[in-house]
């Protein structure tokens, strides 16, 4: 069985100087942002892949399953059990996404080196004997600083003055000059094909994401006089939102990524796309530009047989900070596609105990592609304060257009667990683990309780957990609930309904109808209506 080689994160030679606006000094790599009168992030990994020295096993051939990969079965059959077997899980999906979808990031570069000032960014990267440069221009808010920053990606879609406003710098990164459109896969070119090779098998999206992780390099170098090491996010547009998506699932030291619009090659699940009718095909996105890694060009016709899918990218960003933003307006981006990858990849964000940290949003008014939206500029906000500023504890919410809801129990077969963190064995659960679960019941009874997770003007999210109150397990459940007038489900998942307001009755998806004895699962779904009158009458029954 072959192994994977281990990607130590240690630079052979570094240097850095920061250029303020009135002096330039010559600085030692330092790390660490002293002076900074914030808190800490809410999630940070100290390097770009913390999961380097796990070993991955040769996947072996790949075998058709039109159904979604499950994100917490090892590559050897096994499950994980506890929290910390997903660092290692997270290292075999990362693997299979570079050898299928979009080829290799390479190793941390021999040497990486650069300048920071109040206006601008230089990155000098040398590596197997060669040498690339690009730059990227800074624009700082107002206020002393050190600033937390966001890598914009490709200039437009992003609402770079709300992010100003709220306390952080943008950094303005032209991916093209890393990796540039227009030019066949056998003669790519810009700075990562500069040292890797015009031929390499690498795609765009992950030599843009390379792009970003040595931006972070620089940053991480300087004295955090001007920008601080350890608060970075990253967003983009369209195809720069298919750029920010893979650089964040990519770079653990991201903070927040925040893809917009990304469409095919971004978000969207690769198996939803042949069935969503306009969105763009497999085969469009991947002859459109070299976006995607060359091996992808064998999956466009039946991408069945890849071993991954977008929901375990979303999960390889977890538990750290992701704000999915959708248009559901026009069908060319696969909103529906994109809500199931988000809800599938909720899913281990939920196992990890971080499901407060990932929010989807795709119910907006506004159908222009990269437009700036009202909808969207609270939640940024908030966003930037609690994964950058570390002011803030908003949970994630999501807000899944009625139109473009995807069901999640169309396209998988697997449970999620509930890991452990001490190391011992987790059960299964159909979803979430947590909630108020309700007394006691008789033997194999059940109780269901109702909570409402987030609302908003003419609509709410609510979330209802089923628990198993007896000595024996439960292997199918039903919940009855009575809507209030005016109040209609619009989408729901981890469970199947029938009826979308008055009475409503929810059955367990064939995956989550198992509770061990005094266990919990839960069901979600987005409602239009007041969310002033919770859902009454509920009841639970087993089957």
């Amino acid at each position: 069985m072959r192994f994977h080689r281990y990607r130590p994160r240690v630079w052979a030679a570094v240097a850095f100087v920061a250029v303020a606006s009135l002096a330039t000094t010559t600085l030692t790599a330092q790390t660490g942002t002293a002076g900074s009168l914030r808190a800490a992030p809410q999630v940070q990994a100290a390097d770009e892949d913390d999961g380097a020295d796990c070993p991955v096993p040769d996947p072996g051939g790949s075998t058709a399953n039109s159904l979604l990969p499950d994100p917490f079965t090892r590559i050897d059959g096994t499950r994980i059990t506890d929290t910390s077997d997903w660092r290692c899980r997270r290292a075999e999906i990362r693997e299979l996404a570079e050898g299928s979808v979009y080829g290799q990031k390479p190793e941390s570069p021999d040497s990486v080196t650069g300048t920071v000032s109040t206006t601008n960014i230089t990155v000098n990267v040398t590596d197997q004997g060669r040498n690339a440069s690009f730059s990227a221009s800074v624009d700082l808010p107002s206020g002393p600083g050190p600033f937390p920053a966001v890598v914009v990606l490709g200039g437009f879609g992003a609402d770079t003055s709300t992010i100003k406003a709220s306390g952080a710098a943008v950094i303005n990164f032209d991916p093209y000059l890393v990796g540039n459109e227009g030019t066949p896969r056998n003669n790519k070119q810009g700075a990562f094909y500069s040292i890797y090779g015009s031929s390499s098998s690498t795609g765009l999206l992950m030599a843009w994401s390379w792009g970003v992780s040595r931006i972070i390099d620089v940053i991480e170098q300087s004295d955090g006089s001007i920008l601080q090491a350890d608060a970075t996010g990253v967003t983009g547009c369209s195809r720069f939102g298919k750029g920010a998506f893979v650089a964040g699932a990519f770079d653990q030291r991201i903070d927040l990524t925040m893809p917009i619009e990304s469409g095919t090659a971004g978000a969207p699940i690769f198996r939803g796309i042949p069935g969503e009718n306009g969105s763009q095909p497999l085969s469009s996105a991947y002859s459109e530009q070299p976006w995607l890694g060359d091996a992808f060009g064998s999956f466009t016709g039946n991408p069945a047989m890849l071993p991954v899918d977008t929901h375990e990218i979303v999960a390889m960003v977890a538990p750290r900070g992701l704000f999915i933003m959708e248009n559901p307006h026009i069908d060319w981006l696969g909103a529906r596609s994109g809500s199931v990858a988000a809800l599938g990849g909720a899913e281990v964000y939920k196992a990890l105990g971080a499901g407060d940290n990932i929010t989807y949003w795709s119910d907006v008014q506004d159908g222009n592609h990269c437009a700036s939206r009202n909808e969207w500029r609270g939640p940024l906000q908030q966003h930037i304060e609690k994964f950058l500023l570390g002011t803030g504890d908003t949970p994630g919410a999501f807000r899944i257009a009625a139109g473009k809801s995807g069901n999640l129990s169309e396209w998988r077969d697997w449970q999620t667990p509930s890991l452990t963190d001490d190391g011992g064995t987790g059960g299964d659960t159909g979803g979430d683990t947590g909630g108020d679960t309700g007394g006691g019941g008789t033997e194999n009874a059940c109780t269901a309780t109702y909570q409402t997770i987030n609302s908003w003007s003419g609509g709410f999210q609510g979330q209802v957990s089923v628990r198993n109150n007896g000595s024996g397990a439960i292997n199918g459940w039903t919940v009855s609930m009575t809507l209030a007038a005016g109040q209609s489900i619009s989408s729901l998942w981890n469970g199947e309904r029938t009826g979308t307001g008055g009475t409503v009755t929810v059955r367990n998806a064939p995956w989550s109808g198992s509770i061990a004895p005094h266990g919990t699962v839960t069901f979600g779904f987005t409602a239009t209506g007041n969310s002033a009158t919770e859902p009454g009458d509920i009841t639970c029954a087993t089957s």
